[in-house]
């Protein structure tokens, strides 16, 4: 199922058409949305932050989950490409009043519109919707259920080669709830595609997936074997709403244990750099001063999401227009 869902997010010239999933694409496309983002950083820093891929193009953030700082930056994405951007607050909409997802998405395709920015708590919904819609229209996953959030981890990418200039040959370790973790899922396929040396994940046994070392992850038991000579460390929030039963003792044994503090940070590289996807949980499973200390990268990520969600929008967007013209000649 995986390898189809993967498959059709490119299209008959191997481009993107939608992007639904790391899993399945290839290095050199994972490198394409980077350079992409690289390519709009200076958009930012212009007096008009704008510009005209997608003039005339509708997008509509279809949020199904509440994110604050995914759907803005999506938002914002859309419109310093020229878009124009459509949000349905799904708490008033009509899938509140009993109306199916399907139904939705197809009263809103009847308005003309080029592509749907998807967050969704179903694992899979995004797939879904991108099998029953308009060949024109692009889907972005913007996270469903535990299953993947690709635009995160593609940022979180970015923000690595930033600082570290590559990722083959690192050493990434990544700390907190992976079972509950679109965003690790991801990120563990994009680094293992990119060539990273090795992807540790340490967390309790309560919170790791059965299926986690075959996706490339290499499991650690104590957190001091797995910082040591790390040059990137990325924490995870705690998804207490999607913890039903006793998956943790306390919050305080959490962090006793498995919390990232200076000390224990002083065990990897000393050019680590310390990522986490927020929202973050202080003093649970990261300390203040490692989140607002120098080796911290974390408001670098919130606005490299900006750069690399205008580069998937331009990319999927750019795979139709192509399509568009070659039907038309």
């Amino acid at each position: 199922m995986q390898h189809n869902a993967a498959c059709s997010q490119l299209d008959q010239n191997g481009r993107l058409r939608h992007f639904l999933s790391i899993a399945g694409l290839s290095r050199e496309l994972l490198t394409e949305i980077m350079d992409t983002a690289d390519s709009f950083g200076s958009v930012a820093d212009q007096a008009v932050k704008k510009v005209p891929l997608l003039r005339g193009k509708t997008v509509v953030n279809l949020f199904f989950e509440n994110s604050t700082r995914t759907r803005t930056t999506f938002e914002l994405a859309a419109k310093r490409l020229s878009a124009d951007v459509l949000n349905v607050n799904i708490s008033t909409s009509s899938a509140s009043k009993g109306e199916s997802l399907l139904d939705t998405i197809r009263n809103l395709q009847a308005m003309h519109v080029d592509m749907f920015v998807v967050r969704h708590a179903s694992s899979g919904a995004a797939h879904f919707i991108a099998r029953h819609i308009a060949p024109h229209i692009s889907v972005i996953n913007a996270g469903d259920g535990s299953h993947a959030h690709p635009t995160q981890a593609m940022l979180d990418m970015f923000t690595i080669r930033q600082f570290k200039g590559q990722i083959e040959g690192l050493i990434v370790v990544i700390i907190g709830d992976i079972l509950h973790s679109r965003v690790a899922r991801s990120q563990i396929r994009a680094l293992t595609t990119l060539g990273a040396q090795e992807v540790r994940v340490i967390a309790p046994r309560t919170l790791l997936p059965d299926d986690i070392q075959t996706i490339g992850a290499r499991v650690y038991e104590q957190i001091d074997y797995a910082l040591a000579g790390a040059d990137v460390v990325i924490g995870l929030r705690l998804q207490k709403e999607r913890m039903h039963g006793a998956f943790l003792p306390s919050e305080h044994e959490y962090f006793s244990r498995y919390g990232l503090t200076e000390q224990r940070l002083k065990l990897a590289k000393s050019d680590v750099i310390v990522m986490h996807p927020g929202p973050i949980n202080r003093e649970v499973e990261i300390e203040s001063r490692v989140v607002d200390g120098d080796r911290s990268v974390i408001l670098k990520q919130v606005s490299n999401g900006i750069a690399i969600r205008m580069a998937t929008m331009a990319l999927t967007m750019s795979s139709h227009n192509q399509t568009r013209s070659q039907q038309q000649k």
